[in-house]
């Protein structure tokens, strides 16, 4: 691997550059929505009360998985500095003191989880969903240390400007998981080896996850430690870890994980509020959910590569150019939302069919097309300018303001037009526009103050 920055400071230099850090960020973004549809895809073919199952775990999961990785994001500054001022002993040492940092957070993090085991019965589920919620709970739980190990490892990687091998490895594990999925949620049959492997439903599902989140975290380890990839930075990993560099990334991962998390949080909050109307409404919502996703992987892969080159110009002292690469990368991402959010529209029916055979189901997911749609320029501002704000280390206000967006716009907005309005379904998710469009005047805001006096520092 060349370790090197592209130094070029026009809009079009920067362009070409967050393309080519943000496509293997978004491939291998791909590869885990295409991991995410195949799980909904088949469980939802499995059955109904399934697929309503899966989906409240998972919004439920969601809340510590985008805790754990906002944690990891810090990596992601400090060691892009340290590349772009040449300290890849520095890189190495932050490597060694995320990986402590983030299981350290990730066993805190499963204790909560296990506090939420205990009580699903009172968070109103329907009663029949909770014999398929529980085992399948405690699988996705034991793949957390994993996935926590891989994220500090995937950051790194990105720090370094290598956002290819994270992407070669997620694409893996990601059709590990689908092939997993396809064999131990319906059974399989090897009748000269007298092997036979009973359907296990979405149990199975679990277990693939569980599976390909331990192959990817290996992976990634052994090439990061042993591949000539990464000479440059081997000699580093024989520095002892600090406690000032420990403390430096949980202050900067903690706000980032609370925004995060707080984000996700008003989604988890919605399933749970889902799950009152019915099965059927919980079920429609993991599946626009799911179909969501495909917008959100270009607003981060564009997103985290904006993220990797403020970093490394900010490492260079070069900080005119911040504001340049900020909002080239947005740019960048409002186009891709142009192109994609009609394709979506258009065949909006056919995609959720692709998940359930439920016709109701089907004609619920339609009734959010609206929301859904409106909510996209919202979505893109506040990725683009959250990871800006990372990169620079303004993370302290993120928190503040996920609270208002996200706590105080979004969820009671939910509550009030699903509800207290009686619009159900529709009403519900009509609370998304308005907490996402929150988030991203106050991030773009935030941005501009900060980054106001830049061009004179250069």
């Amino acid at each position: 691997m060349r370790h090197s920055i592209n130094i070029s400071t026009s809009s079009k230099g920067h362009a070409r550059a967050l393309i080519v850090l943000g496509i293997p960020i978004i491939i291998g973004q791909l590869g885990t929505i295409a991991q995410s549809f195949a799980d909904t895809i088949m469980v939802g073919r499995y059955g109904t009360s399934e697929l309503a199952a899966s989906g409240f775990v998972n919004n439920v999961f969601n809340l510590v998985i985008f805790f754990l990785l906002g944690f990891s994001y810090s990596t992601t500054p400090i060691v892009g500095a340290n590349f772009g001022r040449k300290q890849y002993d520095d890189c190495s040492r932050t490597l060694k003191e995320s990986l402590f940092a983030n299981l350290l957070t990730c066993f805190a993090a499963m204790l909560f989880m296990l506090l939420i085991f205990f009580n699903l019965h009172h968070l109103g589920q329907p009663e029949n969903l909770l014999p398929l919620i529980r085992p399948y709970f405690l699988i996705i739980l034991s793949s957390l240390p994993f996935m926590s190990a891989f994220n500090s490892l995937k950051q790194f990687s990105d720090g370094v400007g290598d956002t290819k091998t994270p992407m070669y490895i997620m694409i893996i594990g990601n059709m590990a998981n689908i092939i997993g999925n396809y064999l131990l949620i319906y059974g399989f049959s090897v009748p000269f080896a007298g092997i036979h492997v009973g359907a296990m439903g979405l149990n199975g599902a679990g277990i693939a996850t569980l599976a390909s989140r331990v192959l990817m975290a290996i992976v990634l380890w052994i090439i990061v430690r042993k591949s000539t990839r990464y000479s440059l930075f081997h000699p580093g990993f024989k520095k002892k870890m600090t406690k000032r560099g420990v403390i430096h990334l949980s202050k900067l991962g903690l706000p980032i994980s609370l925004q995060l998390s707080l984000e996700s949080a008003s989604f988890n909050l919605t399933a749970v509020m889902m799950g009152w109307l019915g099965e059927q409404e919980l079920a429609s919502h993991q599946v626009i959910c799911t179909i969501g996703t495909l917008c959100f992987m270009f607003y981060y892969g564009v997103g985290a590569a904006a993220a990797v080159r403020i970093s490394h110009f900010r490492g260079r002292g070069e900080l005119g150019e911040i504001r340049r690469i900020a909002f080239t990368a947005y740019a960048l991402a409002i186009a891709a939302g142009l192109i994609l959010t009609p394709l979506i529209a258009f065949n909006f029916n056919a995609l959720c069919f692709a998940f359930t055979s439920s016709q109701d189901v089907v004609m619920i997911c339609m009734t959010l097309l609206l929301p859904f749609c409106i909510y996209q320029l919202g979505d893109c501002t506040q990725i683009l300018f959250a990871n800006s704000l990372r990169a620079i280390e303004d993370v302290k206000p993120l928190m503040w303001y996920a609270f208002i967006a996200y706590i105080i716009v979004s969820v009671p907005s939910s509550y009030l037009f699903g509800f207290t309005l009686g619009l159900g379904a529709l009403g519900i998710w009509f609370g998304f526009p308005l907490g996402l469009s929150t988030a991203g005047i106050l991030f773009l805001t935030r941005f501009l103050r900060k980054t106001r006096g830049y061009a004179k520092a250069t």
